[in-house]
């Protein structure tokens, strides 16, 4: 039960942080219809990544969570495909609105990452940690909270201010939060955890994924990012 109280918790925070700025904003700019729609989001991606909070059998077995994954990605795809998303709108495209600032902000995140993977050497990894390293964390991660999540907050969320070449919204900055707390946050046993590290570890680097998103239309750099930092300690 500590998961389903961990997301029961997320989503009220997400829930409390839309009133709040519908408050300040005199409910201009707010949809409570898509905010909801973020929230249910939110709670079918965790249900589908914990294998229903392990209700589910595991099928796939290994080490790391195969299953939730997959299952979350193809759920991901499948809400994105409906009419009232898209796949291109929801930045699941191959298509690039703008590579050049893009790229050159890639190269940077990849050459920090060399770094920290030079810096601080890692215990050999097996091919399957390699294997989903490699893949599932940044196609299930980018799909849904830069793909379909940031898609809904963003029509969820209205009111715009332009940065850096890129019109963000309060459902960006929410997008970026949940992915921290997803990381960071936890309920065990009635106590209540926070990695503000963590925190600042995800989250961050999640708003730069996100200015790459917007500018480019697309999350195919994001998910190339994501799993490069995921898996470079693992290569060098």
């Amino acid at each position: 039960m500590d998961g389903v109280f961990t997301i029961g918790a997320i989503v009220a925070l997400l829930l409390a942080a839309g009133g709040a700025i519908a408050l300040l904003g005199k409910g201009k700019g707010v949809s409570l219809r898509w905010l909801l729609m973020a929230a249910g989001l939110v709670l079918l991606n965790d249900a589908l990544l914990t294998r229903a909070y392990r209700l589910l059998p595991d099928l796939i077995g290994g080490d790391w969570n195969w299953q939730g994954k997959i299952l979350a990605l193809a759920a991901t795809l499948a809400i994105a495909a409906l009419p009232a998303f898209g796949w291109r709108a929801s930045g699941l495209t191959l298509r690039q609105a703008d590579l050049k600032a893009p790229l050159i902000v890639a190269g940077l995140y990849a050459l920090l990452f060399v770094g920290l993977a030079l810096a601080f050497k890692s215990d050999p990894a097996t091919p399957e940690t390699m294997a989903f390293q490699l893949t599932m964390p940044g196609l299930e991660e980018e799909a849904f909270y830069r793909g379909l999540l940031l898609l809904v907050l963003d029509r969820a969320f209205t009111g715009r201010a332009r940065l850096l070449g890129v019109d963000w919204s309060w459902g960006a900055v929410l997008s970026c939060v949940l992915f921290g707390l997803a990381h960071a946050f936890g309920i065990a046993k009635g106590e209540v955890s926070f990695e503000p590290l963590y925190f600042a570890l995800t989250a961050g680097p999640s708003l730069i994924a996100v200015w790459i998103r917007l500018r480019t239309g697309s999350i195919l750099l994001p998910v190339l990012m994501h799993n490069f930092g995921n898996a470079a300690s693992l290569f060098l």
